[in-house]
Order: C-alpha cells, then structure tokens, then sequence
C-alpha cells in the first residue's frame, strides 16, 4: 500500500502547492512511483504541472463516483478546476462524506508507493477528505505573525480527524515556507514554531524566492529552473522519507542532491 501524504494548510499563500510539485518530482527522481492528487478548485497544481484546463475527467468525477482514480490519472496527477467546488457541494449532503476520498483512492494506493494530497488552502469538508484519507498530514505555514495561529487551527482538524474518523493518521510536522531568515520577523516566526511544536518542525526551512513563482508559470520543477533552490526541497524530501520509515529511498535523496547541486 502507498504512503499516503495530505499536506495542508489554513489558508492560502504558504508554498502548499509548490511542496505537493516538488517533493513529487523529487520522489520521482528517486524511482518512487508516486500519484499526486489536486484537490484544490484552484486547480493550481493541475498548472503546475503543466496539466491541459479542459483535462477530464477529474477529482470531482472521482469523488461523485462517475470514475475511478485511475481513469482520472493524466500524467501522474488526478487534476481538478472549479467542478470541484460544486462537486464538495453535493458532497456534503452524502451520508459517510468524510469518507468519500479514502474509499476512491484505496485501489489508487495499491498501484503506486506514495500518493501526495495537495488541500486546498481551507479547513472545510475536501481537507477533512485528505486527512482521512492519508497516513500522514503535513502542515505548510509561511513566516509570518500568524503562522503559529494558522498551525494550531490546522492540527484541531487533523486531531478531530484521528479522533472521529481515522485514528492511525499520523501528524508528520510542520514546514516554514517562504522564509527570509535575514528578517527579525521571519527568525521570530521559526523560533515561535519550535518553541510550540519542538521537532515537529522540520530542520529545513524553504527560502523565500520569486523563482518558485516563476517555475510555475512555466510548468517546469525548481529543480530544473532553479537546482540550487531546489535543494531545500531535497533536504525536506529527506526529512519526509525518514519521518515516515523509508530510509533506503532518504539514501537515494543524497545521491540526487549530488547530481543536482554538486559542491
């Protein structure tokens, strides 16, 4: 079965998106099989990885029943676009709703070894459909004076969701995204972080840059605009295979982080 992944957020603006992108194309790198499923009406990772807007059939048909996840897979990624809205609409008038997307993607986990949930940047009904759905929930937050709040509110629907619906889900830690550690404000932020949740807060801070902006616009991965960016990613990649036991694959990580950043 595949190590199923939910990363999260309480709103949107903290490189959720551009975490789901890259550790996908880093374990992918790595010779993981992995599935990325957009379930942002946004649509934003469906872009980013350069997914046509009329793509069909999505998310939203997979959550409605009319497909499986396999028929909706388009190069590795279910996508999704504003159906999906209306989609969680008539969803949340289903009996067993919060369990809609850990039914749709059981066959899924079976054909790949990780599958990664890109949520959209709310805690409502399709979020709530993540964390049951995965083994393990990532929260993103960026560094600012809120984030701390923004974490706290994030883990209450992670610990209703283990407490109600699945209890095996695992919180797998918090990442700062979008950090300039030259500012006080971002150095306060971290320091709030890891005084609140200690080694839940992954080591590696993503920096702040308009290169991830850019990368995503044009459909390509930071580590083929920007290695030297991406390395931050590598290291989280990292971090993420050893929270959750693959160590053997964490190895292959440092061989890559070799080829693409050489010293």
């Amino acid at each position: 079965m595949a190590v199923t992944i939910a990363v999260l957020s309480q709103k949107g603006g903290t490189g959720k998106t551009t975490t789901v992108r890259t550790l996908t194309d880093v374990f992918r790198r790595i010779d993981l099989d992995v599935l990325a499923v957009d379930l942002d009406p946004q649509g934003n990772l469906s872009d980013y990885f350069d997914v046509p807007a009329d793509a069909d059939p999505t998310i939203a048909d997979v959550l409605a029943g009319h497909v499986r996840a396999a028929d909706a897979t388009h190069g590795g990624i279910i996508p999704a676009n504003l159906g999906l809205a209306e989609a969680e609409l008539v969803l949340a008038g289903k009996m067993g709703r919060e369990m809609t997307l850990r039914r749709a993607l059981r066959e899924a986990s079976r054909r790949h070894e990780v599958v990664l949930i890109d949520c959209p940047p709310a805690l409502g009904l399709l979020t709530v459909n993540a964390v049951v759905a995965a083994d393990y929930a990532l929260i993103s937050t960026e560094a600012q004076y809120f984030s701390l709040q923004g974490v706290e509110q994030a883990l209450e629907i992670i610990e209703l969701a283990k407490e109600n619906l699945h209890p095996d889900l695992e919180w797998l830690g918090v990442v700062l995204n979008i950090a300039d550690l030259r500012t006080i404000h971002s150095r306060e932020a971290l320091a709030q972080l890891r005084e609140r949740f200690g080694e839940a807060v992954f080591e590696r801070v993503v920096r702040q840059s308009i290169r991830y902006a850019e990368s995503a616009e044009r459909g390509v991965s930071i580590l083929d605009y920007r290695p030297e960016l991406g390395e931050d990613y590598l290291a989280l990649a990292a971090e993420v295979l050893e929270r959750v036991g693959m160590e053997e694959e964490r190895g292959r990580v440092a061989e890559l982080r070799a080829e693409l950043v050489p010293a």
